[in-house]
């Protein structure tokens, strides 16, 4: 058994952070019923990378690697009929998660006030980019803006150069986790009390909520971070290295780590000057300290690098372009790659969730649904329609 067997959840949401959290959580043993829009579903369906099957049917990369393990049902929200099958499914559910804008739901009788009047136990979080309240709750935003407004970009970049989105959606994925942790929460609170209640998440929010020991500097020193690249504001060394083979090295460094890692460089000189021992020390003598490191690292190949400091257990690590990370053997042996058969790909490969369990069964990746692939029965076996009323349903444009 998984740890979340039995929770259902009702997923009107769309995009990327939200069904990334109800991915994770079907696949530690949620129900999630995906509500998609009649005829053209989750817009990321039509989002690039595509895969081909072997007939040529094509399947978006993108939809799959955050809806997997979930059913798919086609219901047409502005529909009065589609609104109340919404309504129906919320009173047999455990969770309900949106992203629509702000005051969506409240128009079609879809909000928190309307539905617990329904189901009592209901937990409806709504995730927007600025929250149910506030000056900006009326803005839209993707996951660059959020990146933008809440720090992040101003935090990334090269040493004296403009600001740099990460190479992930990073405001995307992080409020997916947000969001699974919110629902986790609510449930147990629910447990504990026997009634549900509505969460308010914002993206911005979540992004403010990370900035964590970058705010710390502001709060102790009124430091504004500069961007340092792959440097660290306040511990020397920490950062990649070019070597002579172009290839990167990433070393972090305390100070028990110092003088090993001189001595594994071959710069006794440096190791010898006691001054440097401390990481304060270091952090005053940035500039001297870099280009030491710089110039010795940049004589071995990164293979050489690696060697060397794993040897004198000084903590490093190889910049690892996607297809090295996928063929590492530490990521094959523990097995973070794994697959789902899907009627139109095949096998096609699937990263797992990074939980390994003693006492529940361990998550695995299923396919994701191919669009309303689950309507008839999910209206059927929960709102026991028979298949007259789903057929009158689906001619009046309801589903």
């Amino acid at each position: 058994m998984q740890p979340l067997h039995g929770i259902t959840i009702l997923d009107l949401s769309r995009v990327l952070a939200c069904p990334f959290a109800s991915m994770v959580l079907a696949e530690l043993g949620a129900e999630v019923i995906k509500v998609e829009q009649p005829g053209t579903g989750d817009e990321t369906r039509g989002f690039e990378p595509f895969a081909t099957g072997p007939d040529g049917a094509q399947l978006s990369g993108y939809y799959m690697a955050c809806n997997r393990s979930k059913r798919s049902i086609t219901v047409n929200l502005r529909h009065p009929e589609g609104a109340d099958i919404i309504r129906r499914l919320a009173a047999t559910a455990d969770v309900l998660v949106e992203n629509f804008p702000v005051g969506t739901l409240a128009r079609r009788g879809l909000d928190w006030p309307a539905l617990r009047e329904v189901n009592s136990r209901l937990i409806h979080l709504s995730c927007t980019g600025f929250g149910q309240a506030g000056p900006y709750a009326g803005r839209k935003g993707y996951d660059t803006v959020f990146q933008a407004m809440g720090g992040l970009m101003s935090l990334t970049g090269e040493r004296g150069g403009g600001p740099v989105k990460p190479g992930l959606p990073v405001a995307d994925l992080t409020s997916g986790l947000w969001v699974a942790i919110a629902i986790l929460a609510a449930l147990r609170g629910r447990d504990a009390t026997g009634r549900g209640g509505h969460v308010d998440f914002s993206m911005l929010d979540g992004q403010v909520a990370l900035l964590t020991i970058a705010a710390a500097r502001l709060f102790a020193l009124g430091e504004v971070p500069p961007r340092l690249g792959t440097e660290h504001p306040g511990r020397v060394p920490t950062a990649s290295f070019r070597c002579a083979d172009g290839r990167f090295l990433h070393v972090t460094a305390s100070d028990q780590h110092w003088r090993p890692l001189l001595t594994a460089l071959g710069l006794h000189a440096t190791a010898a000057d006691a001054t440097l021992a401390t990481n304060a020390a270091r952090v005053a003598r940035r500039e001297e300290v870099m280009a030491a490191l710089t110039e010795a690292i940049a004589g071995l190949t990164r293979a050489e690098a690696v060697a060397a400091l794993d040897a004198a257990d000084v903590p490093n690590g190889p910049v690892l372009a996607l297809d090295e990370v996928i063929a590492d053997p530490h990521v094959r042996a523990r097995g973070c790659v794994a697959a789902f058969d899907d009627p139109a790909l095949g096998r096609f490969p699937a990263l797992r969730l990074p939980y390994r369990f003693d006492g529940w069964d361990d998550p695995l990746p299923a396919r994701p649904p191919t669009l309303g692939e689950h309507t008839d029965a999910v209206l059927a076996g929960r709102l026991g329609y028979d298949a007259a009323r789903i057929a009158e349903l689906r001619n009046a444009g309801a589903i």
